[in-house]
């Protein structure tokens, strides 16, 4: 008998997963996909209150076939994810959270975009219950993108589709000595793997569930392991990526996601010792990836705080942070007729700490909420460049010189293999 293989293979790994584990299942057993289409992987990591037991329980009922399989605690949501990918038969895996749940349309619509664009992943709308999902990816439906010139950078949480080949091609899997981050290291290689991402931003498929009891929250103890998850994601886009615009367009999210909140509020509290190894361990960070390509793109306040910490100040750091607490606003300078506008954070144009006046300019995203800005800067000298070289290329370069000024073409190399 030939036995058909499943569209998608849906992996759950759950610790302690009770009572969400029941509604979790429930939304599976409720998806408008066809049962015979689903499989379905579940990996209880060591539990002992019943998520087991009830995992056991679902599969004897289920519609779809089910594969339960109990293991001791492993410690992280790698191991068991890492397992079912070890088992998964469907074209396409999804990685679901046991506290988590999926919309009625979910699987269904993701894997039909998946088919009718031939793309690698698909992201799935997802909405909070007492926790709050990012946000600025769902503008609108995107049929085939990629992480260059999307805002999916700012989601790499596991909870969308893969295609498996894709997968099981250039064997991937979670690191399992990451406890905080490995999902994020993982889905980043598949957005740099793939041939195409697909966004469903019309119709909510995942719902991200607050825990009560914040045990969701695996293994994130020290803040050395958010400097580790920081330090895994950022080598690996410098592998894959060559330098250039498009790796600093990724290297924004681990610099602004990852190592600025440990350079915000909390170190105002962090004793004189915590703040003294925070620099420590962000200094070879800042030596290999920091520049100005991804300094641009952050905002002046998280750019100057990134350039305090790239040159180890930690007072003025501190006095920057304590003017954002206490609510302070900058002030605007305007400077180029309108078309340059400065905020004037801690320090600027201060004699003795000598920040470079680029560390204050605005981009035109922040500047353009200021009164009188006028938009041009660096787009205005930039399109002047360019009409220059156009007309020096107009008039025949001779052979072999170039003309100057001439733009570069795009870094269009593949990426390649790890």
């Amino acid at each position: 008998m030939t036995v058909t293989q499943p569209d998608v293979s849906v992996i759950i790994g759950a610790y302690e997963a009770m009572p969400y584990l029941v509604e979790c299942l429930a939304s599976v057993e409720a998806q408008t996909i066809e049962p015979a289409r689903v499989e379905v992987i579940a990996v209880d990591d060591g539990s002992a209150d019943g998520t087991g037991e009830y995992l056991e329980e679902f599969a004897a009922r289920a519609p779809m076939p089910v594969t339960v399989i109990r293991q001791e605690n492993s410690g992280g949501p790698s191991g068991p994810r890492n397992v079912g990918l070890g088992k998964a038969a469907g074209r396409y895996v999804f990685f679901l959270d046991a506290d988590d749940r999926l919309g009625p349309e979910a699987l269904e619509r993701m894997v039909a975009m998946a088919d009718r664009n031939g793309t690698d992943v698909v992201l799935g709308r997802v909405e909070g219950i007492n926790r709050k999902p990012p946000q600025s990816m769902w503008g609108r439906t995107l049929e085939r993108t990629d992480v260059y010139s999307s805002n999916i950078k700012f989601t790499l949480s596991a909870q969308k589709l893969f295609r498996r080949e894709m997968l099981t091609r250039h064997d991937m899997r979670f690191d399992e000595s990451l406890w905080t981050g490995e999902d994020a290291l993982f889905t980043m290689e598949a957005y740099l793997r793939a041939d195409g991402v697909s966004v469903i931003a019309d119709y909510t498929c995942y719902y991200l569930v607050g825990r009560e009891d914040g045990k969701h929250v695996t293994k994130r103890g020290s803040y050395t392991l958010r400097f580790d998850s920081a330090r895994a994601l950022m080598n690996l886009i410098a592998e894959m990526v060559p330098p250039g615009a498009r790796r600093d367009v990724l290297m924004v999210r681990p610099f602004a996601v990852t190592l600025l909140p440990q350079f915000g509020p909390k170190f105002l509290k962090d004793s004189e010792k915590i703040r003294r190894h925070k620099l420590e361990l962000a200094a070879p960070l800042m030596a290999a990836h920091w520049n100005e390509g991804v300094a641009q793109r952050l905002k002046v306040e998280d750019r100057l705080r990134m350039h305090l910490v790239a040159g180890q100040q930690p007072e003025r750091l501190l006095e920057v942070l304590k003017f954002t607490k206490a609510k302070k606003q900058p002030a605007a300078l305007l400077e180029k007729k309108g078309r340059r506008l400065y905020l004037a954070y801690p320090y600027f144009r201060d004699a003795e700490a000598g920040i470079p006046d680029s560390v204050y300019l605005a981009e035109p995203r922040e500047a353009r909420a200021h009164p009188g800005y006028r938009e041009g800067g660096a787009d205005f000298f930039m399109r002047r460049a360019l009409r220059k070289t156009r007309r020096l290329l107009s008039r025949r370069a001779a052979p072999g010189s170039s003309a100057p000024g001439a733009p570069r073409r795009p870094n269009t190399a593949a990426v390649p293999p790890r």
